[in-house]
């Protein structure tokens, strides 16, 4: 009877029980992955927060002093386009790495596909630790930014993790799909880069929805980073709360996707070694 109680404990806690069990090991491969990035580079980690100011200020250039961009709905403020550019790109750049790098996540590690007790299912919780990490120092940068820009930030901003939250399990069940499917067809690679670009431009990153043509908005709010680069900016920018029934929903969402993702790759793994 135990056993059983066990045994659906485990498939209760689904996409969880790999990060459960192997957390020491997960931490370890998250921890290599982010310190391999920068491995040889004379500032090492500390290219991690250098990297999101420079971008910072080739937005600011490009977008506020050359193209004079303006944000429709500032409302006669000071907020720089480039600063509300980022918010998205911060979103942005989180999914867009997890999802290039799903595809050859099992095909780029051989060596552990045939270890038949190595956990392959970590290897995605590793890598959206990784990127999670480089998030929170573009995170940082942007409130080092704003505070020196204003000499205040809106104390909404410490929503900002709980905005990312739905987006982590979607992004999390996107990956095992993605990483399972790579074994198998090779050319996912090739397709995710594009689908990247594409969510980029096709979402509220460059302009808000209300700028968007009635007839395509459609396509905009199907984009699942639209409504999260909003809620994003909302707490981050214009000291609002999230909406929080839209973000239960989207979690719900998520949540399902997270166990789709990882039950397809539980059911395919059993051929990687074959593949590969």
């Amino acid at each position: 009877m135990s056993s059983l109680i066990e045994a659906a404990g485990k498939r209760l806690r689904g996409p969880f029980s790999a990060l459960i069990e192997h957390r020491s090991l997960t931490i370890e491969l998250a921890k290599r992955d982010i310190l391999g990035r920068y491995r040889g580079a004379s500032f090492g980690l500390l290219w991690s927060l250098i990297s999101p100011f420079l971008m910072l200020g080739v937005y600011t250039f490009g977008f506020g002093f050359i193209m004079k961009s303006r944000w429709p709905q500032t409302n006669g403020t000071d907020t720089h386009f480039s600063v509300i550019l980022f918010v998205a790109l911060i979103v942005h750049g989180f999914f867009s790495e997890c999802l290039n790098r799903s595809p050859s996540l099992i095909t780029s590690q051989p060596n552990f596909v045939k270890r038949v007790i190595f956990p392959l299912e970590i290897l995605p919780w590793s890598m959206l630790l990784s990127a999670l990490f480089h998030s929170l120092m573009n995170v940082l940068a942007f409130i080092l930014l704003r505070l020196a820009m204003e000499g205040t930030i809106a104390w909404t901003v410490v929503y900002l993790p709980l905005v990312m939250l739905p987006l982590i399990l979607l992004t999390l069940g996107i990956s095992w799909l993605l990483a399972a499917l790579g074994v198998y067809l090779r050319d996912i690679g090739q397709i995710t880069p594009v689908l990247a670009t594409a969510l980029l431009f096709l979402s509220s990153a460059m302009y808000p929805l209300s700028a968007v043509p009635e007839r395509y908005r459609f396509y905009f709010e199907l984009n699942p980073l639209t409504f999260i680069i909003d809620q994003a900016r909302e707490v981050g920018l214009w000291g609002h709360s999230p909406n929080w029934l839209g973000l239960f929903l989207y979690a719900l969402g998520g949540l399902f996707v997270s166990y789709v993702g990882y039950a397809w790759f539980k059911a395919t793994r059993k051929g990687f070694g074959d593949v590969l």
